[in-house]
């Protein structure tokens, strides 16, 4: 007896592999040929308190299978704009292989494939993992053009070095400034409740960082806050999911209340992707199982949808 198989399947959100939004899944990182490429990066090594955020891509891949209806576009009848359409083509490369208890092999590998995506000439889009993964990412791009760093965020993240850890989630930003190729760092988000001493706050500020909280952020407005980016400057993109109120985003180790909600963040990266080229982009912190409804993963997903829909409108 020989089984049929209908091959005009409606594929809906909850049938099938769950890719990034189920688009095409690339496991040949010397093959990908792509506008934007996603990244796993399942590591969560450097966190100080909750770890979970390892099941993050996992969360965040599964929720954003709700988005894969119309893979002619998006239409946001508020903008009157169609975004991600046909045209626009973004594939998912798996995840980067997590050696466990081995920050630096892990991170390696993250780098790797952050390096593949640039060589092909894609958007690298990373779904961590703890924020520690930020530091191979910014890494791989060594042999680019400078950048300016946005981090969207509740924590500073500017530690130089903690219990001898200097890779872990407190110290990514600290390791971004130092490299040559960043140009410099808007941080946004940064609340009273942060793990940094005054000290980190000089620091920052020394080596070139602008530092604004979400009070500061709100009064200035989506578009005084794109204002403090440098004109011309290309931006390289960091948003840890506690930038977000927990009330809206409670799947997280380090949750933080007196966040951002949803439209702020939204309507902060339209403006950037308006003004300037983005680089490249990276969601982290989403830790699963702290959220049974599943709200954060679907706004973690939704977010990145959105902001590569701004992205590619720009461009056009």
């Amino acid at each position: 007896m020989t089984n049929s198989y209908d091959t005009d399947r409606l594929d809906l959100p909850f049938v099938g592999v769950a890719t990034f939004g189920k688009r095409p899944l690339v496991t040949d990182w010397s093959a990908i040929d792509a506008d934007v490429a996603v990244l796993g990066a399942p590591f969560d090594f450097g966190t100080q308190w909750r770890s979970g955020a390892r099941f993050g891509p996992r969360g965040v891949r599964e929720a954003s299978t709700l988005f894969s209806f119309g893979h002619a576009g998006a239409y946001d009848h508020e903008d009157d704009r169609t975004y991600l359409p046909g045209d626009v083509r973004i594939v998912d490369i798996g995840d980067a292989d997590i050696v466990h208890t081995d920050t630096e092999k892990s991170h390696a590998n993250i780098e790797a494939g952050v390096r593949a995506i640039l060589k092909a000439g894609a958007l690298p889009v990373v779904i961590g993992g703890d924020h520690s993964v930020n530091i191979p990412c910014i890494r791989a791009y060594d042999d680019q053009k400078p950048f300016h760093i946005l981090q969207i965020d509740a924590h500073l993240d500017f530690v130089d070095e903690r219990h001898g850890v200097r890779h872990g989630h407190g110290n990514p930003m600290r390791r971004a400034a130092e490299q040559p190729f960043v140009s410099g760092l808007t941080q946004v988000g940064i609340r009273n409740v942060s793990s940094t001493a005054k000290e980190g706050y000089d620091d920052a500020r020394a080596m070139g960082s602008d530092i604004l909280s979400v009070r500061q952020a709100r009064a200035l407005g989506p578009e005084g806050v794109a204002d403090r980016i440098p004109d011309g400057a290309r931006v390289y993109v960091t948003l840890d999911i506690d930038a977000f109120c927990p009330s809206i985003a409670s799947g997280t180790g380090t949750p933080s209340h007196g966040g951002f909600l949803y439209y702020d963040v939204l309507e902060l990266l339209q403006q950037v992707a308006r003004r300037h080229e983005v680089v490249g982009f990276d969601l982290v912190e989403v830790a699963p199982d702290y959220d049974p409804t599943g709200s954060t993963a679907i706004l973690a997903a939704q977010i990145t949808l959105n902001f590569l829909g701004f992205i590619f409108d720009a461009q056009n």
